[in-house]
């Protein structure tokens, strides 16, 4: 399985200004390619290359940023295709997605250019590394990262990494490959039910309250609204850190949230079940207080920080259907929606059970997640000899 690591490059002022000018430059160009693939609707980039490469390498761009320019464009189209076929922008008469449609991709002056090991080589014992620069090859530039994203790197970096610069600061985001366990045989599943008021709760009785998240993102709201209120030049620039402390608090809680299912499941032997919950924001209709937090619930990231440390741990991870999931009973299997009485309490109207909403949806997926364990694993019946 592949994850990233990030690490903060330490360098010199000279280094500093060549890599911004590098990112700089890099990004200009492609926004220039980008506006050669939108003219000429370049669907493939062999061709886009045909159009573009001469010119790249007479602006003074090496060989391989060319080439790596070329790509990052060519993906970022295929990236917008692939949103607008799976109806992420909206119908096609929708105003975000004709905006998206009618002009070509713009890229920032500090967005991410990728680096292969022709432009990147790592020191680890020095915690340095040798990096391509438009002012020529910079080497013995320092890095700092945790000993264990160190160790990471040395034995299990491959592939490219990413220079980005961000507030100032350039990182390194290099891919890691990292062998997968075998899956072992679950007991039983966990099931999670994903929420807003309780961002997560098990069917072993773990429940993660959302309520100091929700705090937190009002607050941040609170301040935006007063920034954006004043309009100034620093009401502007300030309201670009609450946005990344809020990002940042977030990730935060949701890793501890998914390393206590994940080592819950692997501690007693299970699978983990979780909803999909694709196309929810389009799905569902709310008043207009609400929006914001529906829009504002991370429940993606934290299924997909799940998703990756159960692989890493082996562990069964299964989706379900969520249809009925709050209104069925997990005890009688009883489903009408009056048996959810409000947010907190489900009482079944058929078998008299009361219990915790939240609790009754998860042990209803743990029970969906057997049913689909058995429906896609492989037969297990002796071949005919």
């Amino acid at each position: 399985m592949k994850i990233v690591t990030q690490v903060k490059l330490i360098p010199k002022a000279d280094q500093a200004a060549a890599l911004r000018s590098t990112l700089r430059t890099v990004n200009e160009a492609a926004n220039w390619v980008s506006g050669v693939a939108f003219e000429r609707s370049v669907p493939r980039e062999y061709e886009l290359r045909k159009h573009t490469y001469a010119e790249l390498k007479a602006q003074g761009l090496g060989a391989q940023a060319a080439q790596h320019v070329i790509k990052k464009t060519r993906d970022a189209y295929t990236t917008l295709k692939a949103n607008i076929k799976a109806g992420n922008l909206g119908k096609p008469a929708s105003k975000r997605r004709r905006k998206a449609e009618s002009k070509p991709i713009v890229f920032r002056p500090e967005a991410a250019q990728p680096y292969d090991d022709r432009c990147l080589s790592w020191q680890y014992d020095q915690q340095t590394v040798s990096i391509w620069t438009t002012a020529g090859r910079l080497r013995g530039v320092r890095f700092a990262c945790s000993p264990d994203a160190l160790r990471m790197l040395r034995e299990h970096r491959k592939g490219e990494s990413d220079l980005i610069e961000r507030d100032g600061a350039f990182y390194l985001i290099a891919v890691c490959d990292i062998p997968e366990p075998e899956v072992y045989e679950p007991a039983g599943f966990v099931g999670v039910d994903l929420g807003i008021v309780n961002i997560a709760t098990a069917s072993t009785g773990y429940r993660a309250a959302g309520r100091g998240l929700n705090r937190h993102r009002k607050r941040q709201l609170d301040l935006r609204k007063k920034l954006q209120a004043k309009g100034t030049k620093s009401a502007k620039r300030l309201l670009k850190k609450p946005s990344r402390k809020e990002a940042r608090h977030t990730a935060n809680v949701n890793h501890i949230i998914s390393k206590t299912i994940v080592t819950t499941a692997e501690r007693t032997g299970s699978g983990i079940a979780l909803e999909d919950l694709t196309g929810i924001r389009s799905r569902v209709r709310l008043r207009k207080d609400q929006r914001t937090s529906l829009h504002s619930w991370s429940f993606h990231q934290l299924g997909q920080y799940i998703e990756y440390k159960a692989k890493r741990a082996g562990v069964p991870l299964v989706y379900v259907d969520p249809a009925y999931t709050s209104q069925q009973c997990s005890e009688c299997g009883h489903i009408d929606r009056k048996n959810r009485v409000d947010q907190a309490t489900f009482a079944c109207r058929s078998c008299g059970a009361l219990m915790h909403a939240d609790d009754n949806a998860s042990h209803n997926i743990g029970r969906m997640a057997k049913t689909v364990w058995t429906a896609g694993r492989e037969s297990r019946v002796p071949a005919i000899p």
